[in-house]
């Protein structure tokens, strides 16, 4: 009646500690930047269409997400005056 867990093999427990590395780094806060200052850099990152593979992909991002952006911020304000007048 041995109660200690089966060791796991070298691979499965490397790949195991990369996985809680993973997800303890997603989970904390890194010293020095805050959360504020993350969010802003992934939304900078985000609508410069780094995500993109080629020249051409990375422009059409840009235009469609500044695109959407605009159409946001003109429907807010649209939204806003429309709830004010009455």
């Amino acid at each position: 009646m041995n109660d200690k867990p089966k060791p796991l093999p070298v691979d499965e427990n490397a790949r195991e500690a990369r996985r809680i590395l993973e997800r303890v780094d997603r989970e904390s806060e890194t010293i020095g930047t805050s959360s504020l200052a993350r969010n802003v850099e992934r939304a900078k990152n985000h609508f410069a269409g780094n995500d993109g593979e080629d020249a051409i992909e990375r422009w059409g991002k840009r235009i469609g997400r500044g695109l959407s952006l605009l159409a946001f911020v003109v429907l807010a304000i649209w939204l806003f005056n429309f709830l004010t007048r009455q």
